[in-house]
C-alpha cells in the first residue's frame, strides 16, 4: 500500500466502523466459535510479496468481526466495560495519523501538556483536592505495579533500586481481600514476593477491617517484618466492594504507611457528587487509579494515575539518560519518568475530547441511569422464584446466583452466553458461585436491560 491510497483506505474503514457499530445490537455479544477457528483460516506462512489492499481488507471482513466478543454491543455485561465513546475514537483516529511517539516533552509537546492539563481536569471532576497530579497509564495493572514499586523503595530508603533484595528485610504490603489479582501481580513483579501480601479480613459490608489491619501490622512488627504499605479498593472487580477509605487512612498515617487506592472502575462514578461517600478519605491518599477507558467513555487504554507526591514515582522508576536529556530544560515534565515503559501513546487526546463533546453532566447522566437500571434488574431478579440475590447492587453492578446450587448457576450462565443475546460473567463469592451483571456499556438503554432481565428469566426457568 502506498501512502498514496491511505486517505482511500482510512475512509473505508471509517465507513466500515461506523456500519459495524450501527450494526451490533443485532449480532450476538459473543461469537459461536472454537479456540483454533480462527488460526484455521490464517495461513501459516508470511506472504513474499506485496498483496493488494482490497484482498487484506476483504479478509478481515471474513474473518474478523465474526469471531469477536463485541465490547461496545449495548448488551455487554460482563466484566466491567471498557467502553469507546463515538468523540473517544475520533481522538485515536487522529493520534494514530500522528503516530507520535510521547515519551519526551520534546518528543510530544502539545501530547505532554495536554496530558498535565488533562489529569488535572479529571481530578476535578472526581473530586480530589488540589495539588494531586499524574499521568496517564496504559491500565490500572500499571499503576498499581508503579504504586508498590515506590512503597518497596521507601521501605528501603530506595536501597532496592541499587542493591536488590537479596538481604533486604521482609517487607509486607497489606490489601483487602476483594481487592484485584492485579495487587497480586505487582507484589510479584516487584520483587516483594506473593507470600508478603497480606490478605486483610473483611467486615459484614465487604470491606477492609482497619482494626485487623492494625493488629496485623503489629504482629509482623513483633516478627521483625517491615511493614511497607496498604492497597485499598473503592468498587471491588468482584462484587463491587468499598474499603473504609478514611478509617484505613487513619491506620496507615498512623504507621507512616504509602497508601494506594484502587478505583480502577468505580473511580468513574466519582464525578456524581452523591456517590463520593464511597470514597470518603481518598484525598488523604498517596496515589489513586481509575481507568476513564471503563465507565467514563475513553478508548482503551486510558487509566488516570493520581499522585500527592510525584517525586517519589520518578525517583522509583524514573531513568534520564543524556540521549533522553531535553538539553536547557532540566525541570521539564517528561512522563516516560513516571511509568515503567519508555514508550508512551498520546493518551490525552481522547480525554480532551471526551469531556469537550460530553460534558461532565453528559457523562454523569449516563452512569446515573446505568445505576437506575442495575437496581432495576437486581429487583426483577430477586422477584423471580428460582433465582437469588448473591450480593446486592453496588453502582452498576450486582451478583445472583440459582436456586439449585452452583451446578446451576453456572449451567445457566453458559446457556445465556452461548444464546448470545446478552453476556455475562461468573464470579466466587464466600466459596459459592454467582453471575455478576455489570451495568454500563457507553449505549446501553433501558430496553437492552428490560432484555437482559427477560433473558435471564428464561434461562432460569430451564436449569
Amino acid at each position: 500500500m502506498e501512502k498514496s491510497d491511505y486517505r482511500k483506505w482510512a475512509a473505508r474503514a471509517a465507513d466500515w466502523g461506523a456500519d459495524y457499530l450501527d450494526g451490533l445490537a443485532d449480532q450476538p455479544v459473543r461469537p459461536a466459535i472454537a479456540p483454533g477457528d480462527v488460526a484455521a483460516m490464517l495461513p501459516e506462512s508470511p506472504p513474499e510479496a506485496p498483496e493488494e489492499m482490497e484482498a487484506i481488507f476483504a479478509d478481515f471482513e471474513r474473518i474478523v468481526p465474526g469471531a469477536m466478543t463485541h465490547w461496545q454491543h449495548p448488551r455487554f455485561f460482563a466484566y466491567f466495560p471498557a467502553n469507546a465513546s463515538p468523540a473517544s475514537m475520533v481522538a485515536e483516529h487522529l493520534a494514530t495519523s500522528m503516530a507520535a511517539q510521547c515519551m519526551l516533552w520534546e518528543t510530544s509537546p502539545a501530547a505532554t501538556e495536554m496530558e498535565q492539563v488533562m489529569i488535572d481536569w479529571l481530578r476535578q471532576a472526581v473530586g480530589l483536592p488540589e495539588g494531586y497530579r499524574g499521568t496517564l497509564q496504559d491500565s490500572a495493572t500499571t499503576a498499581t505495579l508503579c504504586a508498590v514499586l515506590v512503597m518497596r523503595e521507601r521501605a528501603l530508603d530506595w536501597a532496592g533500586l541499587q542493591d536488590g533484595m537479596s538481604g533486604a528485610p521482609r517487607l509486607r504490603i497489606y490489601a483487602s481481600a476483594q481487592t484485584h489479582s492485579s495487587v497480586d501481580k505487582a507484589i510479584r513483579l516487584s520483587g516483594i514476593g506473593q507470600n508478603n501480601l497480606v490478605k486483610v479480613p473483611i467486615r459484614k459490608d465487604y470491606g477492609m477491617d482497619p482494626a485487623a489491619l492494625k493488629d496485623l501490622i503489629d504482629a509482623d512488627r513483633a516478627a521483625g517484618h517491615l511493614p511497607a504499605g496498604i492497597v485499598m479498593c473503592t468498587g471491588g472487580t468482584s462484587i463491587g466492594a468499598m474499603d473504609p477509605i478514611a478509617e484505613v487512612m487513619d491506620v496507615a498515617e498512623a504507621e507512616g504507611l504509602y497508601t494506594h487506592i484502587d478505583a480502577a472502575w468505580a473511580g468513574a462514578a466519582m464525578i456524581c457528587p452523591e456517590y463520593r461517600h464511597y470514597w470518603d478519605g481518598a484525598g488523604r491518599a498517596d496515589s489513586i487509579v481509575f481507568n476513564p477507558h471503563k465507565w467514563l467513555g475513553a478508548q482503551f487504554e486510558c487509566t488516570a494515575h493520581f499522585l500527592k507526591d510525584p517525586a517519589s514515582l520518578i525517583r522509583t522508576v524514573g531513568l534520564r539518560p543524556e540521549y533522553l536529556r531535553t538539553l536547557g530544560e532540566d525541570e521539564i515534565v517528561n512522563f516516560n519518568e513516571w511509568s515503567v515503559s519508555l514508550g508512551r501513546r498520546f493518551r490525552a487526546l481522547k480525554v480532551w475530547f471526551l469531556m469537550r463533546a460530553y460534558g461532565l453532566e453528559g457523562l454523569r447522566a449516563r452512569i446515573r441511569d446505568h445505576v437506575a437500571w442495575t437496581h432495576m434488574a437486581a429487583d426483577a431478579v430477586a422477584e423471580d422464584p428460582v433465582l437469588e440475590i448473591v450480593t446486592p447492587p453496588m453502582l452498576g453492578l450486582f451478583s445472583f446466583a440459582h436456586t439449585g446450587g452452583d451446578h446451576a448457576t453456572l449451567g445457566m450462565l453458559e446457556a445465556i452466553n452461548r444464546d448470545g443475546r446478552i453476556y455475562l460473567t461468573q464470579t466466587l463469592h464466600q466459596g459459592r458461585s454467582a453471575i455478576r451483571m455489570s451495568v454500563g456499556q457507553f449505549d446501553t438503554t433501558e430496553e437492552d436491560i428490560s432484555l437482559a432481565i427477560a433473558v435471564i428469566r428464561e434461562f432460569a426457568s430451564k436449569i
